[in-house]
């Protein structure tokens, strides 16, 4: 567990968590599209947090973390436009 020193990191997990469970029960690449949209809306609020020290381990996880579940949502959302053009 991430010991956030703003409790950011708890509010925005929740969010996270809703959205990544949308994600996984989408059935095409292309409804997984919007979900995976509003992923990346959530974690730039902690990749942008103006409380980051470089200096506390927990905000470096929640950076990495944070930085890892961007990667995937925008894997998922290339798939979905490629999967939405390829049904159009």
């Amino acid at each position: 567990m991430i010991n956030c020193p703003i409790n950011l990191f708890s509010q925005q997990e929740e969010k996270i968590q809703r959205l990544t469970q949308s994600i996984n029960n989408a059935g095409s690449a292309a409804q997984k599209l919007p979900y995976a949209e509003a992923l990346i809306e959530e974690v730039e609020v902690l990749l942008t947090c103006e409380s980051y020290s470089e200096e506390n381990s927990n905000c470096q996880y929640c950076r990495n973390i944070s930085e890892l579940r961007k990667k995937t949502a925008n894997l998922v959302i290339k798939a979905g436009r490629i999967d939405k053009q390829r049904n159009a």
